[in-house]
């Protein structure tokens, strides 16, 4: 049976002086229902979704297919922030959408619980269901963090202390001064086996050498079925305009009489499909025009995002485009300077200030110096399975009686925005558009 998976990968790369920090986080994700957490993951949530919308709208330029993780950047990046000092944490405070907020590792740190305990409820649902002949697979997730260190060096016992208690990131030492290209390889294999190989070779060759101090790493993988699947006979061939202009024939999912999450908004409708154990749910939203996806990307907010948490569902006769995406490795330091990050990317020479993460001297500091993100995606009648990745390098009711309205029809047969979403959070682990399904 065909699965459908989802893989990114983000790579950011920090500099230090003659020496270097790389922060790499992996994300290979299958996204799963989130079980209600216990206190406040609506400091990370939100400023999540802030940046997932920055980002979109910086990377939405042209008429191609777009998906990041914004879950694995923000995430990455949170660890990033641990470390920051004066100017440098200011702005990235401004830019990640931190605030003043001191809880932001504390923040973090529940989300990933809520998100791993989401996955040992949908087992625990599926051992269920399998007594009564019923669904029985889980979400599987796995996050993983890990810092890999150059041995001997000065890092801040409080730096590290921070990541493992908040991202529950273990520190292992490497030696990138001897041997960088085996440190590669070693990493490489790392995120390989946490994204289940959706993500191999996240760090290309040279990218680190021996002024590496640092790689912070996070891994995420991700599968999830729905919550009911789709019929694979039912899949038939029907005209998607592609982007919003040449139709083209794809396979198109149906779904008949099925209750989904939906709302009718101005100039766009929104869909949400539930995955097992109806905390996780892969969100539409579809504008009303067949060229309305700008209009209706300009006016996507972190807001809008939060009110699709929670649709009020309703009979929906559904088609939806199989489809599966592989976009090729984009750099986000130039995304992210125009947001007001600038001193983290040592803008001007001298202005980064990571002392928190390791001690800061006028001749040897550290630096980001790219951020890469790489993503893959695919959504079939079984489900969405995704992996991401991202690196940081641094050098150095209705009334009774009354009859049920009838099902309302939702073809997705244009150019439209998706997200794949925690229910009782909110926040996106993926977004982006769909133009071209083929």
């Amino acid at each position: 049976m065909r699965q459908i998976r989802v893989a990114r990968l983000s790579i950011r790369v920090f500099h230090h002086g003659m020496k270097r920090f790389l922060i790499l986080h992996v994300f290979g994700a299958l996204l799963v229902a989130m079980a209600n957490g216990a206190t406040n993951f609506e400091l990370a949530a939100k400023a999540t979704n802030e940046l997932a919308v920055d980002l979109h709208r910086q990377l939405a330029r042209g008429d191609e297919n777009l998906c990041i993780s914004p879950y694995s950047i923000e995430n990455a990046l949170a660890m990033t922030f641990a470390g920051a000092d004066g100017e440098t944490r200011t702005e990235m405070a401004r830019v990640l959408h931190f605030g003043t907020e001191s809880d932001v590792p504390a923040s973090f740190a529940v989300l990933q619980h809520s998100l791993e305990e989401m996955s040992a409820k949908t087992a625990e649902l599926a051992k269920e269901s399998k007594k009564f002949g019923g669904p029985s697979e889980p979400i599987t997730l796995n996050i993983a963090n890990r810092l890999f260190a150059q041995k001997g060096y000065a890092f801040r016992e409080a730096f590290i202390s921070l990541v493992k208690q908040n991202f529950g990131g273990a520190f292992e030492p490497l030696d990138f001064v001897a041997h960088p290209a085996a440190a590669t390889q070693h990493i490489n294999k790392w995120v390989a086996d946490q994204t289940r190989d959706r993500i191999r070779d996240l760090i290309p060759g040279g990218a680190l050498d021996k002024t590496t101090r640092l790689v912070l790493a996070n891994a995420l993988y991700l599968k999830a079925p729905w919550a009911s699947e789709f019929s694979e006979n039912a899949t038939q061939p029907e005209s998607f305009l592609v982007h919003g202009s040449a139709p083209a024939d794809v396979p198109m999912m149906r779904k008949r009489n099925e209750q989904f999450g939906y709302a009718k908004r101005e100039g766009y409708t929104a869909v949400s499909l539930p995955y097992a154990g109806d905390d996780l749910q892969f969100l539409v939203l579809l504008p009303d025009d067949v060229n309305g996806l700008r209009a209706l990307e300009s006016k996507l907010t972190s807001d809008v995002l939060a009110g699709c948490a929670k649709l009020e569902t309703r009979d929906v006769d559904l088609h939806l485009p199989k489809f599966k995406l592989e976009p090729p490795t984009i750099t986000l330091a130039e995304k992210f300077e125009p947001l007001g990050m600038k001193t983290a990317f040592d803008q001007p020479p001298g202005s980064a200030n990571f002392d928190k993460m390791a001690p800061r001297t006028p001749r040897d500091y550290l630096y980001i110096s790219q951020i890469f993100h790489k993503t893959f995606i695919a959504v079939d009648e079984k489900g969405t399975e995704a992996a991401a990745a991202t690196a940081v390098a641094m050098l150095a009711g209705t009334a009774l009686r009354s009859p049920p309205p009838p099902p309302i029809e939702v073809k997705i047969d244009r150019p439209f925005i998706y997200a794949i979403q925690h229910v009782p959070s909110g926040v996106c682990l993926f977004l982006g558009r769909v133009t071209d399904p083929r």
